[in-house]
């Protein structure tokens, strides 16, 4: 896994979007960083539409006509935190560059983190998981669609095989910085 690449902006981060394959840990992750940072969490999951929900429930990736409305609604929450001065981090799994480029990204207020692991790792993560609409079968097309962030993007990039609280204060540390 490779270090983070994010720079120091003269906008102050008030967003946070964690990205990465189902499995990952951007719920789990991203729930510790709102609390540690006093910011509000939102699972991108919850933005989809119903039809996007039973197309994936069923097994099918979505289609990139799927993912604009709900990268959209990601977007303005995004932008409009930033805006308005509230905290938000965002779990959405962003995995190719023009999705991050749909949320607007890269930008100053907005940090990028990548939660990147293995297929290995995510596959047993997932085999335990209980009660999520994404089926494990879609990982091979999640990894297959994964770009992984470039220097140019400014992503701060975390191995998920850390502690939870260990990749949190990592997290914290970057949007923070003392």
């Amino acid at each position: 896994m490779s270090e983070p690449v994010h720079s120091a902006a003269a906008v102050p981060v008030r967003a946070v979007v964690l990205m990465g394959v189902c499995g990952c840990g951007k719920t789990e992750i991203g729930r510790r960083l709102a609390a540690a940072l006093g910011w509000t969490f939102h699972d991108g999951d919850d933005f989809h539409p119903p039809a996007n929900v039973a197309k994936m429930r069923g097994g099918t990736p979505l289609d990139d006509d799927d993912r604009w409305p709900w990268l959209d609604a990601l977007s303005r929450l995004l932008h409009d935190a930033v805006r308005d001065g509230r905290g938000v981090v965002v779990g959405c799994s962003a995995l190719a560059r023009r999705y991050r480029e749909r949320l607007g990204l890269p930008h100053p207020g907005i940090m990028l983190v990548h939660l990147d692991g293995t297929a290995d790792t995510v596959r047993k993560r997932l085999e335990q998981r209980a009660g999520h609409f994404m089926p494990t079968t879609l990982l091979d097309s999640q990894f297959a669609t994964l770009e992984r962030p470039t220097y140019a993007e400014a992503a701060v990039v975390v191995d998920v095989d850390a502690d939870p609280d260990a990749i949190v204060r990592r997290i914290s540390a970057a949007v923070m910085p003392r």
